[in-house]
């Protein structure tokens, strides 16, 4: 039997998946990651941290597959969570995560050379951190890797590849399938930018000493990844124009399945390339990690069973984890907005999930408003998908049906990647 492997790493934990060649699901496995060093505006991770994690996932997870039968494996990431390493892969900076808007100087320059609908503008994006972090190099060349780039490196020994989705917000134009030449006028050197071809494509073959540690065979595969929130897409099995997926996990990640890009750089707004297809969202700061960090899990538990959908609390609520938000709207000094608080914790936690579908409505009515179908409707994947009351919320919201694909785990998505290679998505 032929396994192929996918693995996601996240947030909070970097989670492996290995499927057959009929796509079910052979065997599963987590390994939880610490959080984020965060200061002001900055929130950043060291690197090695998600290696170990890997690592660690995949030791697992050949103890529970037979190894010897693996063909291929992906890996997906953060977007535009960004490091510069060494040709050797040997990192130069920590990584500075999806999160981090503290390349405003950067921003500014690039805001003079893009035009105004390139993912690259705005201070969380890849490219802000790569001009942010290019001194690091001290004059050496250097690479602009992503998370999910990093990590494809590690695995093979190669370092300098990157999947179309991961490049959107360094500045790629997926449209043309090219760097662009406004590129050229912003102060690079002596960073690399990397080769950058399809998600599913091979980009190299795992290192053998590591395919001796696990027991995996010689010549295994690795290709191309991508985002996270697109890996999320693709296992939730969605393939008709109009279906939604919204990623409910540490941030809110919205997509919809379109037959034209939809890009507003303003707005947070972008479209990554799938096969024939596109899929057109943005991500909001807003998320679990606000919950997480107000409640316990006993806790969200217990006020998950005391929801009253049919009762709104009224109070108008913007729950973010720190100043800045990405999409709908995209203002890096706005504020997170959660007072009065109520008397009752259960309301209050009720109303962080009705705010939350706010802004889930508010960001597919813009994506409409820009030229993509407003939904048909809305699977949800990720850690909030199971919270049947806050499903009942949003789907209030949002006016449309609003369910569970069978598959959500964006490990099962790069496996899907890993298996099917570019074909992963039908033609229209």
């Amino acid at each position: 039997m032929s396994i192929f492997i996918g693995i996601d790493v996240g947030t909070s934990a970097c989670r492996a998946c290995a499927v057959s060649a009929n796509a079910d699901i052979v065997a599963q496995c987590r390994m939880d990651l610490p959080a984020p060093e965060r200061t002001a505006e900055g929130v950043q991770q060291a690197p090695a941290l998600w290696r170990q994690a890997l690592c660690a996932s995949l030791q697992v997870l050949c103890t529970r597959i037979d190894p010897r039968q693996v063909e291929r494996l992906a890996v997906d990431g953060t977007s535009a969570t960004l490091l510069l390493c060494r040709p050797d892969g040997t990192p130069i900076t920590p990584g500075l995560m999806y999160n981090d808007t503290r390349a405003v100087t950067a921003a500014a320059l690039i805001d003079q050379q893009a035009p105004t609908e390139s993912a690259a503008r705005g201070a969380a994006s890849s490219l802000a951190k790569c001009l942010h972090l290019r001194t690091e190099c001290r004059g050496e060349p250097c690479l602009a890797v992503h998370q999910a780039d990093w990590l494809a490196g590690s695995l093979t020994g190669q370092y300098g590849f990157c999947d179309e989705n991961n490049a959107l917000k360094l500045g790629y134009d997926v449209e043309q399938r090219c760097w662009p030449a406004w590129l050229d006028n912003l102060p690079l050197a002596p960073v690399q930018l990397p080769r950058v071809v399809p998600p599913g494509t091979p980009i190299g073959t795992l290192r053998s000493a590591l395919a001796h540690a696990w027991g995996l065979p010689a010549g295994v595969a690795v290709v191309a990844g991508t985002t996270d929130s697109t890996a999320g897409f693709i296992a939730s099995g969605a393939n008709r124009v109009g279906t939604a997926v919204s990623s409910l996990g540490s941030t809110l990640v919205l997509k919809v399945l379109s037959e034209q890009p939809v890009h507003a750089a303003e707005y947070g707004v972008y479209s990554h390339r799938l096969g024939n297809y596109w899929l057109a969202g943005g991500a909001s700061n807003a998320g679990g990690a606000v919950l997480k960090s107000l409640f316990s899990s006993c806790d969200i538990k217990r006020f998950t069973r005391l929801l009253k959908p049919a009762v709104p609390t009224g109070l108008d609520y913007y729950p973010l984890p720190g100043r800045g938000e990405r999409f709908p709207v995209q203002d890096p000094e706005l504020e997170p907005r959660l007072q009065p608080r109520p008397t009752s914790d259960a309301v209050f936690f009720q109303a962080i999930l009705e705010a939350l579908a706010a802004i889930e409505h508010r960001g597919y009515r813009l994506l409409a408003e820009l030229g993509a179908p407003y939904p048909l409707r809305v699977l949800t994947v990720g850690g909030g998908a199971g919270n049947c009351g806050w499903q009942t919320i949003r789907a209030q919201r949002l006016q449309v049906p609003v369910s569970r694909p069978p598959h959500q785990e964006a490990a099962y998505g790069s496996a899907l990647l890993a298996l099917r290679g570019q074909a992963v998505f039908p033609d229209p």
